[in-house]
């Protein structure tokens, strides 16, 4: 399981008024074809709340301006406003230093970041990437990219029946020659949570480096980096009920600081002159160019809202969906589900006999439900379980059990119609 960290303060302790969140996210009031919406599409971006909204909305009517290097009062602002969300993100996963997170434009830039400077200034041919089955596209293509471009091999641990990983067989995968350990935390396909603790611990004492795709994990899991023991954290802001276009990577600063500069442009430089350019110190080292501004701005209200209403009761109310949608799709004749591994979060995936999951999305759409079809960036997933595409539900903190007993009967009308 993931690393747990005590709650933050009693709200913690707390049920969610699921009643009260509902009001908080303007979108959810909506009807899509004269239906209420019941969104259960979270897994490939969450709803927002009025409080990261109205952050961005204020930013811009009353702070914008460009960040860093100004003296003037909106620039100092903006830089504040900035620089403070940093902060609070470092709290939100438990880095030691601010200076550890640096602001990307989400889990996919990230995992790239780290494999064009520590990759490529760091292997060789004949070294090798360990990856899992579980993961998605983008903890996969950038290491076949970095593979190309080295002559390193990247090699999979396979994953079981019940959609999981386990650990004897990562630990199985480990050789001499792994030099970086990548996997998810969190599966966007499936919903499995992986031994990310017990994996990296395992990666580590083989002298690996480790990387935590935490896309799907930050908005349903406790985290904290220290803990967890990775070397890199990455995660998207708009998983967690922040905007789109930014996200954090999170490094071990000793390590972030050997590393060379992501792209070149203006803040991520001491001087520069014709002969020859020094390098800022980490993280502005690699954020070049004018960063999303207000993108920071809505993450560091998404982390202020989650955080409010406690992570742990959030976590107990999207474990109580996820069981009652288990249960309650279990008895629907046809049904298969894909992926049953005893620690889930987040996400359901099924398919039913006969009915491509496309035309699944498409009928429950005209009922005003909105899942994810397809392959979810996962396709090696797909293939494992011999399936081309799978329906998915995820959840997030505002969904509702009468909301996953819509789900089921949109799923009933789906049988009459094309059973």
């Amino acid at each position: 399981m993931s690393a747990v960290r005590k709650p933050l303060d009693d709200a913690a302790h707390a049920a969610l008024d699921v009643e009260a969140v509902r009001r908080d996210f303007p979108i959810l009031s909506r009807t899509v074809h004269g239906k209420p919406l019941v969104y259960l599409d979270s897994a490939a971006t969450s709803q927002k709340p009025r409080a990261v909204i109205d952050a961005i909305s204020r930013f811009y009517c009353e702070e914008n301006a460009n960040v860093h290097r100004g003296v003037h009062l909106l620039s100092l602002r903006a830089t504040e406003a900035y620089e403070g969300a940093r902060e609070k993100v470092r709290r939100f996963i438990g880095a030691r230093d601010a200076r550890e997170c640096v602001f990307v434009r989400g889990t996919t830039e990230g995992i790239n970041l780290v494999a064009q400077t520590w990759g490529r200034s760091r292997l060789r041919a004949g070294d090798e990437i360990l990856i899992t089955g579980l993961e998605h596209h983008s903890n996969i293509v950038p290491w076949q990219l970095l593979c190309e471009q080295t002559g390193a091999r990247l090699v999979v641990v396979p994953i079981d029946d019940d959609g999981s990983v386990r650990l004897e067989a990562f630990e199985a995968a480990l050789t001499p020659r792994t030099r970086l350990a990548a996997f998810a935390h969190l599966s966007n396909a499936l919903g499995t949570i992986l031994p990310v603790e017990e994996m990296t611990r395992a990666a580590k004492a083989r002298g690996a480096t480790v990387l935590i795709d935490g896309a799907q994990a930050v908005a349903h899991l406790p985290v904290d980096v220290q803990a967890l023991g990775a070397d890199f954290y990455a995660f998207s802001a708009h998983k967690l009920y922040g905007p789109t276009g930014i996200g954090v990577l999170w490094g071990r600063g000793e390590l972030l600081a050997e590393l060379p500069p992501w792209q070149g442009g203006g803040d991520m430089i001491k001087r520069v002159t014709f002969e020859k350019t020094t390098y800022a110190d980490p993280p502005a080292r690699f954020e070049a160019g004018t960063p999303d501004i207000s993108g920071a701005v809505g993450l560091g209200a998404a982390v202020d809202y989650v955080d409010a209403l406690g992570r742990d009761a959030i976590a107990a109310h999207e474990a109580s969906l996820l069981d009652h949608a288990a249960a309650a799709l279990a008895r629907l004749p046809g049904l298969r589900a894909i992926g049953t591994a005893a620690a889930r979060a987040g996400a359901i995936s099924f398919v039913l006999e006969g009915i491509h999951p496309h035309d699944i999305g498409t009928i429950l759409d005209r009922e005003g439900i909105a899942v994810r079809t397809g392959h979810h960036c996962a396709q090696p997933v797909m293939d494992r379980f011999g399936v081309p595409a799978t329906t998915r539900a995820s959840f997030g903190l505002y969904n509702t059990h009468a909301e996953v007993d819509a789900l089921v009967a949109g799923l009933g009308k789906v049988r009459e119609l094309l059973g």
